[in-house]
């Protein structure tokens, strides 16, 4: 686990161009601070440069809003964005979920001992089975049930706890209901769901149990931002488990989540340290 107490993160893009790189390390030697990890790359298919560099001020008295101004007229020379994110911050998120508590309890365990620099607000889900284990860990829970009928509105519940909170980021837990394309648009971006990941493909009811009739010799997890194409959003990270003939369905199913839980909060610590960007529909990944 990293040490959030000291790093600045400065995460930025722009069009590929000579001196990106010495842009934003000259700028931080002048302001004397001295960089402890840096990554950079640049995309020869579609003309991007991105770079994420951490670093700690050497100087007392730093000053973050002084900091950005300047850095900001340096950056507009390149058409850089860029984002800077302070030592120790908690990224606020509400998580969604339906009746399966494997991903949430990954979640709230990685939360409570502060492996995850998250700041849990709510949880949402389509039952009430969790409730007490939100109860339990002191977060408010809310149950909107959901029909086909009464989808908008739902919806609009789900939106209003994400904007009541400034939560900045939804996970989604294994919340197994299908969002509106109004509601991708709304949390582009800003939303990672996972879910199984299996070669062959099997799709519907009972996925592990169909794998095991099939022989397969490893399962696996996709966690990816949402977008309208089910399951198939930019992808954050993946992981796979090997088996064999000696494990039975239930076998697959206790690996399949387990897989699933390092696989999503993977995603999420990846997320809330800046590591990913999104561009043209791809993801570029600074892994630690």
């Amino acid at each position: 686990m990293h040490d959030n107490n000291h790093r600045w993160i400065l995460a930025a893009q722009c069009p590929s161009r000579l001196g990106t790189v010495d842009v934003v390390t000259r700028f931080l030697k002048e302001c004397r601070c001295y960089i402890t990890e840096q990554h950079t790359f640049d995309d020869r298919q579609s003309g991007g440069f991105f770079i994420r560099t951490e670093f700690r001020p050497e100087a007392e008295g730093f000053d973050a809003e002084a900091f950005e101004a300047e850095f900001a007229a340096r950056a507009a020379e390149f058409e850089m964005a860029f984002e800077l994110t302070p030592p120790g911050r908690r990224l606020p998120v509400v998580i969604m979920v339906s009746k399966a508590d494997h991903c949430l309890n990954d979640l709230l365990y990685r939360f409570r001992i502060g492996q995850l620099p998250i700041d849990i607000r709510a949880i949402v889900s389509n039952h009430p089975d969790l409730a007490t284990l939100a109860e339990w860990h002191g977060i408010p829970y809310h149950h909107f049930p959901i029909t086909a009928e009464t989808k908008a509105e739902q919806e609009a519940q789900v939106w209003a706890v994400v904007e009541q909170t400034g939560a900045e980021l939804v996970i989604l837990a294994r919340y197994m209901q299908v969002l509106s394309s109004d509601m991708c648009e709304r949390l582009s971006g800003r939303a990672i769901n996972i879910h199984h990941s299996l070669l062959p493909g099997f799709k519907g009811a009972r996925p592990y149990h169909q794998a095991y009739e099939k022989g397969v010799k490893l399962v696996g997890a996709t966690a990816h931002y949402i977008n309208d194409d089910l399951d198939e959003g930019p992808i954050i990270t993946q992981g796979v488990e090997p088996v064999s003939h000696t494990d039975y369905p239930e076998d697959l199913v206790t690996k399949g989540r387990d897989v699933e839980c390092l696989t999503l909060s993977r995603a999420v610590a990846l997320h809330v340290e800046r590591r990913v960007f999104l561009h043209a529909g791809r993801t570029v990944v600074f892994d630690r």
